[in-house]
């Protein structure tokens, strides 16, 4: 290990630990107030943007797929408040948690299952639109339900679309790309479980596999389509466009905690917790809801252990720049869709003022959770998808950004949500496999 990362490791506790592969919970001294962030890599109103363009693609989503009849064409998961495992966590971790616990159910969203539905699915269709507008088949005016016909697959035939991913990511990009008529190419590193590959492969998608990790699988995939002028490459380590379909999540939580009469405000702070792999996912997500209720929020990300790279980026302030490898750590962890040894630049530089900490927690506890949730509410979710409980169990921690925040007297009027990221498409013989990993 060179000297600087010694420096971070002697002067800052939370790095430490985590170099030391211990779970630690790290708030970000980076945080300001609303009024004093100055963020310009993202504007409010692209949210509104990407709105409005997943409005006009609605009635072709519904036409394509059957799931989303229902929504007439919008991809959205539930909320549901989880008493229940809010039991469980107060008994089990001895949590003390106040107020109401809830899941973002983003595990169940419609046709890939998980959060990647939002940014995955939204920066395909944004492409598709760019193609179809530039040639003249589509003006923003038309029904895009014209993009079930047969013309539109024909065209959109005679394009690429290719993406680096652990999984879920891929399972987004793929299935739609294949749906509207795309050639598409998933590079999945060592991480991704098999399950993924094969659903992949049964949908058209050409899947190819790397022994290294996600980065490797991303550079590779991303020299793979530089040398196709016909191939268009999602990059999510500095998309944009992803990070913007994330966003839109802001204004959705938001219409859902009014239909249940939950408010946010100075006296009913809402506290969210999101799992983070290279950090798109949640850093969209953040930044929309921070739109929406800015100071009276508090987000978090978690991480594994041995994949705690958005919290060396961060709070070492060198983002991209270090890697879980530069502290020793192999990246591996049973939390695939988590599995990322080096962080978005992009993504950690807009949520360094808004962001409130970070939490990493063990492979095993994973499991734990996962059992708990669904023994007490009937719930599965995968591995990955529990991280998002890893700062409620550590009360500690959890309880000083609360007093530092002054919101001790508050907490009983506190609304917390732990979004959970994937898990719904999960095969049954891999779920029966799950259930019984991680015990003593």
């Amino acid at each position: 290990m060179n000297k600087e990362l010694q420096t971070y490791i002697d002067a800052i506790p939370a790095v430490a630990d985590a170099a030391g592969r211990k779970e630690t919970f790290w708030i970000n001294p980076k945080m300001v107030p609303e009024k004093e962030q100055n963020i310009t890599l993202v504007q409010p109103d692209q949210i509104t943007d990407a709105k409005k363009r997943l409005e006009r693609f609605a009635p072709y989503l519904e036409e394509v797929f059957p799931e989303l009849k229902e929504t007439g064409g919008i991809i959205e998961s539930e909320l549901r408040e989880i008493p229940g495992m809010k039991d469980f966590l107060n008994t089990a971790y001895k949590t003390g948690i106040e107020g109401r616990l809830m899941l973002k159910m983003d595990s169940h969203l419609p046709i890939s299952g998980s959060v990647k539905a939002r940014g995955g699915i939204y920066e395909v269709l944004k492409h598709a639109e760019d193609l179809a507008l530039e040639s003249g088949m589509l003006k923003e005016t038309d029904n895009y339900r014209v993009l079930a016909e047969q013309r539109f697959l024909d065209f959109f035939g005679k394009y690429t679309v290719q993406v680096g991913s652990t999984g879920n990511l891929g399972m987004s990009i793929g299935i739609m790309s294949a749906k509207l008529g795309f050639h598409v190419i998933v590079h999945m590193s060592a991480d991704a479980k098999q399950w993924k590959k094969d659903l992949l492969r049964s949908r058209g998608v050409e899947v190819i596999e790397y022994a290294d990790d996600y980065c490797a699988a991303v550079e590779q995939g991303r020299k793979n389509s530089d040398q196709d002028p016909m191939s268009y490459f999602v990059d999510d380590e500095n998309s944009r466009n992803l990070f913007l379909g994330y966003s839109v999540a802001g204004e959705r939580l938001e219409a859902q905690l009014a239909r249940q009469n939950i408010p946010v405000d100075a006296d009913h702070p809402l506290f969210v917790y999101i799992p983070c792999g290279i950090g798109g996912a949640p850093g969209g997500v953040t930044y929309g809801i921070k739109q929406i209720y800015g100071d009276h929020v508090h987000c978090f990300f978690t991480e594994p252990v041995n994949a705690c790279c958005m919290l060396f980026g961060m709070a070492t302030g060198l983002q991209d720049k270090v890697s879980v490898k530069d502290f020793g750590i192999d990246g591996r962890t049973d939390a695939d869709g988590l599995a990322v040894g080096r962080p978005s630049a992009f993504v950690g530089r807009v949520v360094e003022p808004m962001l409130s900490g970070i939490a990493t927690i063990e492979d095993k506890k994973l499991y734990d959770l996962m059992r708990g949730l669904l023994s007490s509410e009937e719930i599965f979710i995968e591995p990955s998808s529990c991280a998002a409980f890893a700062a409620l169990i550590r009360p500690e921690e959890l309880t000083a950004y609360v007093e530092k925040m002054g919101l001790k007297e508050k907490m009983k009027q506190a609304t917390h949500i732990a979004w959970a990221t994937g898990g719904n498409m999960v095969p049954e013989e891999t779920r029966k496999a799950y259930l019984t990993m991680g015990l003593a």
